[in-house]
């Protein structure tokens, strides 16, 4: 059994949005020093949310809605604890992965089973037929466009605005941008709350549109994932999209590659993303000292305005 590398393409995009978004968010959030763990759990929120939304009232842009309001609800929760009570990044990132978790497997009784309106598409049909190039390029639904639009944005904003000028001073010496009048505290929960809605949005798309169901723990390390991705590619936002990718296209393979029923154990396909992951960090994380030029100095590390 062949696999077709159109199809291949098609859903490997479809499988890298939801940790393309968790991932470009949690880079902003980054960018300004802080280290959010809990992308998981906002995603798993915005999951549960967006599809209660989309099944109770059959609108796929208020299902979207609700899941940024989600994970923007547990972000906001996040920052409240580490950046106006100072608790510390890591403990309070886990905690709250394992809250949001709890908290969707309880809001989430009852829908499994559920079935979702369909996420439209973009182009009409016609532009969808041309061969090749056109289930590729026309054959989407306007979240995964809207992915790609907010990768660019992110970059252009870093790279050539004022604002992002301020968000990577933040985050390499939040001491020097409030000595300079920058309202570190207010900046970074505005980036915080920004990680929160791209990953609650990674989450929705992933219920609402690639999976259309409600399953327990779907997300299934995504989060953890988006993390990596963001080490992964160095802090730039480019490099996630392409990381994203690599990813997705890795996890729609080991699919294909079980559907065409090859003599490889299925508890290995099913890791291979994770796996292939991991080596590629390792083989980042050897370069040291590259790596520290790259992350934001003052990522992880909590900011008390004394004067």
């Amino acid at each position: 059994m062949l696999i077709d590398p159109v199809t291949l393409v098609v859903a490997l995009i479809i499988a890298s949005t939801p940790v393309l978004l968790a991932a470009i968010g949690e880079l902003v959030v980054e960018k300004t020093g802080v280290l959010n763990l809990g992308v998981e759990g906002m995603m798993i929120i915005g999951a549960v949310t967006g599809f209660i939304v989309a099944v109770e009232t059959g609108s796929v842009t208020l299902a979207f809605l609700a899941g940024m309001a989600g994970g923007m609800v547990l972000s906001a929760l996040f920052a409240i604890l580490t950046q106006v009570l100072l608790s510390n990044h890591v403990a309070t990132g886990l905690a709250l992965t394992l809250f949001g978790i709890g908290l969707a497997a309880l809001l989430g009784v009852g829908y499994p089973g559920s079935t979702p309106p369909r996420v439209p598409d973009v182009f009409p049909q016609a532009l969808q037929d041309i061969p090749v190039a056109g289930p590729i390029l026309f054959g989407h639904s306007a979240m995964i466009y809207i992915a790609v639009i907010i990768v660019a944005a992110v970059w252009y904003v870093l790279r050539h605005t004022r604002t992002g000028l301020i968000l990577r001073a933040v985050g390499e010496s939040h001491d020097a941008a409030h000595a300079l009048g920058y309202k570190v505290i207010r900046i970074r929960i505005l980036a915080i709350l920004f990680g929160g809605a791209c990953a609650g949005l990674g989450g929705a798309f992933l219920s609402v549109a690639r999976v259309q169901n409600w399953i327990e723990g779907m997300t299934a390390g995504a989060g953890w994932i988006a993390l990596a991705l963001v080490v992964f590619a160095s802090w730039k936002p480019w490099r996630v999209l392409f990381g994203a990718y690599l990813f997705g296209g890795i996890s729609a393979l080991q699919l294909r590659l079980q559907a065409a029923e090859v003599n490889v154990p299925v508890a290995l396909l099913d890791s291979s993303p994770y796996i292939v992951t991991i080596i590629v960090l390792v083989l980042i994380s050897s370069d040291r000292a590259r790596a520290a030029l790259n992350a934001p100095a003052a990522l992880g590390k909590v900011f008390h305005a004394s004067g």
